[in-house]
């Protein structure tokens, strides 16, 4: 199955190569901050035992595979839940790099059960970006073994996702949370490489902007919200991770791309700043009494080692905290493969506790940290295939 990518990715590489040809002669374009391949060799080999990528990404990956579903244990949930799908594309992504293919089939066989019309009501109709969200999985399963029907279910969550707009162009599902900048841009993304139709590409930049100008601050951090002036680690997590997924796809010649990579570049310059000697990030991350929290510390992860490996990150300054944090990371996962001091779920303090900022910071100080949560996992399959691509 490996082999047989379709036609679409084959013509997403050819037109990534010849993006990067281009961007030393083109004016307009950024230059590279540094040779990726140099930075590969640099700072993303010669792993300590126990820190291969491809082996703590399959742990986590076949961890993932093995789970069920929160709905089939929870009565809250009626739907797939966004962790569950984080999780899996980024078990997907691990499992096709490291050309596992019993695992590959696993993780798509977990997908036959909503191609039923039973299992299909498990799939969320809600208008809702923690919803839509479903539609990646669909799309990387079509990346894999080019089945157009998966095509079609993962394209129609992205269009949907986009049949109500504000004057401005952006979908009404759009909250101005940090969350969304991930959950938005990562459907839209994966619409694009899937179709290459650069509708999705104008969708996904126009509303990073929009975010952008609204929520970053001049230290290129995120607010949790402006009634809960916090920089969450989390929060700001998903920003990364978003960003990151964006420009992975935005080619430079687009009018949106320099924005972006503006911010994208302010936030790795102020996550620099906070990130511990262990290589980890706290759970609010400018707050030294507090602690270091794993699902925050592996968006980072992630996003840096993208901008390394993609060049738009100076290598020399960015390169060792990439490693840095991964490392950091490695010993947060146990035995069973199930990352720990994760926060959980978290709404913005306000909302929870009122309006008095001491009462809100003692909220996040005191939110659970749980083992082998998805929003903890999730992340690290994504840094693990990032370092493997």
């Amino acid at each position: 199955m490996f082999a047989r990518r379709n036609a679409g990715v084959i013509a997403t590489l050819i037109s990534s190569v010849a993006m990067l040809a281009g961007c030393s002669t083109a004016s307009d374009a950024p230059q590279r901050a540094s040779d990726p391949a140099v930075a590969t060799k640099s700072y993303f080999s010669n792993w300590p035992e126990g820190a291969d990528p491809a082996i703590v990404g399959r742990r986590i990956a076949n961890n993932f595979a093995a789970r069920g579903f929160d709905f089939q244990v929870n009565s809250f949930h009626r739907w797939i839940i966004y962790p569950e799908v984080c999780a899996w594309y980024g078990a997907l992504q691990v499992a096709q790099i490291t050309e596992d293919q019993g695992l590959q089939q696993q993780l798509i066989g977990k997908f036959d059960q909503f191609r039923t019309p039973d299992g299909a009501r498990r799939l969320s109709p809600r208008s809702h970006v923690d919803y839509r969200i479903t539609g990646v999985v669909p799309l990387e399963i079509y990346l894999i073994n080019g089945d157009p029907s998966y095509l079609m279910l993962g394209r129609d969550f992205a269009d949907k996702q986009w049949e109500s707009t504000t004057p401005d162009g952006i979908t009404t599902e759009a909250r101005y949370w940090s969350d969304d900048l991930y959950m938005l841009p990562v459907l839209q993304v994966q619409a694009y490489r899937a179709t290459r139709d650069a509708k999705y590409l104008d969708r996904v930049s126009m509303t990073m902007v929009a975010y952008l100008d609204k929520l970053q601050q001049p230290n290129g951090l995120f607010l949790h919200s402006p009634d809960s002036p916090f920089y969450w680690g989390r929060g700001n997590g998903w920003v990364a991770a978003g960003m990151a997924e964006v420009l992975s796809v935005l080619p430079p010649e687009h009018p949106h791309y320099n924005r972006i990579l503006q911010g994208y570049k302010l936030m790795m310059a102020g996550l620099l700043k906070y990130q511990s000697a262990d290589g980890l990030w706290l759970q609010l991350i400018d707050q030294p009494d507090f602690w270091p929290e794993t699902s925050g510390s592996a968006m980072f992860a992630f996003a840096l080692v993208e901008g390394v490996k993609r060049g738009w990150l100076e290598a020399s300054a960015y390169g060792p905290a990439a490693r840095k944090a991964w490392l950091g990371l490695v010993p947060y996962v146990d035995a069973a493969a199930n990352v720990r001091e994760t926060v959980v779920g978290t709404n913005k303090a306000s909302k929870e506790v009122g309006p008095d900022l001491d009462v809100q910071k003692k909220f996040y100080f005191d939110r659970p940290r749980k083992t082998g949560d998805l929003h903890g996992q999730s992340p690290m399959l994504w840094t693990a295939a990032a370092l493997l691509r």
